[in-house]
């Protein structure tokens, strides 16, 4: 047991530090420690904090993913799928319009009590569809997505703010330096939040009838998991951009050998999603160097492909 997990915290440090030397300008990592100059600057202020932010924002992603399919009970369901990410985009476009000297944090505020009524929304829409087609379920949630998508790129068309509202719409690390993302470990406390109600949440999965009947606050629990999962969302989108597909990826290969159980389940989900987004964050720097492909572009092509999988495969249930 040790050595495995020994060798699954070498193999998250060798992506890591494989990834602080990919890059356009030439890095000495050795040379960062005994220079005050360019090498220290790059490893500092871009190459460091760019290997944290993904780290970061694969496993806060992926755990809210798992929250949401419990939530939903349906294993389709994440940010993306429910509305969430395009709901934070458009309060993070509202703040920018209504309060344009507002800082980052204000803006991410905004952004949650979007994500917060965009959640909402989506729960209330999925009490009146049938429980026997989970099938609609991210369906209905893409739609409305859309929608809440197309009215915030209207706003921005009609206020010259769409070259603003791409780069919350398309997730990219390129921009991420010192200073520019240490909101995101506000993510790592939110995800050990949802740790230590792990047991809550999973007895939320089993329904709420039988959370209910065990002596659960269902609605309390609820409504911790979704505030959990605004705020992360929103982090993310304000820092980062929207990033598709991790919380439905990871949550459901993490479910086929774990079990619904997110005590156990949670610290593989966040170490899998972490090197996931490792992976295709590097990948994305090197297929076409030294330009970049974003890397929501990466994921969202592989998120599609495991997304169409899922749902073609007969015995998934939601």
């Amino acid at each position: 047991m040790f050595l495995k997990y020994f060798f699954a915290f070498i193999f998250l440090l060798f992506l890591f530090v494989f990834s602080l030397f990919v890059g356009v300008s030439d890095f000495d990592l050795f040379g960062a420690w005994a220079d005050e100059g360019d090498q220290q600057l790059i490893l500092l202020a871009s190459r460091l904090p760019r290997s944290f932010a993904v780290v970061l924002t694969g496993s806060a992603l992926a755990i809210v993913g798992a929250i949401m399919q419990m939530i939903a009970h349906n294993k389709f369901v994440e940010p993306t799928t429910a509305g969430t990410m395009d709901s934070a985009a458009l309060g993070i476009l509202v703040a920018t319009i209504f309060i344009p000297t507002s800082s980052l944090m204000i803006k991410m505020l905004i952004a949650t009590v979007f994500a917060l009524v965009g959640s909402w929304v989506f729960l209330r829409i999925l009490r009146r569809l049938p429980v026997t087609n989970p099938l609609l379920v991210p369906l209905v949630g893409i739609m409305l997505g859309g929608i809440i998508g197309a009215v915030a790129n209207f706003i921005a068309y009609e206020t010259d703010l769409i070259q603003y509202l791409t780069v919350w719409m398309h997730g990219d690390f390129s921009g991420i330096l010192r200073g520019r993302y240490e909101m995101l470990w506000l993510t790592f406390g939110l995800s050990l939040c949802a740790y230590f109600i792990a047991d809550q949440l999973t007895i939320v999965g089993m329904g709420k009838d039988m959370a209910v009947n065990l002596g659960l606050n269902y609605r309390t629990i609820v409504s911790l998991g979704l505030i959990i999962v605004a705020m992360v969302t929103a982090i993310i989108v304000a820092t980062v951009g929207m990033i598709p597909f991790i919380g439905l990826i990871i949550p459901n290969i993490v479910n086929r050998f774990m079990g619904d159980n997110l005590r156990h389940a949670l610290p593989v989900i966040a170490y899998i999603g972490a090197c996931f987004t490792l992976i295709c964050d590097i990948f994305g720097r090197l297929i076409i160097y030294p330009y970049e492909v974003p890397i929501a572009a990466i994921i969202g092509v592989i998120g599609a492909a495991v997304f169409i999988y899922l749902l073609l495969r007969r015995d998934v249930h939601a």
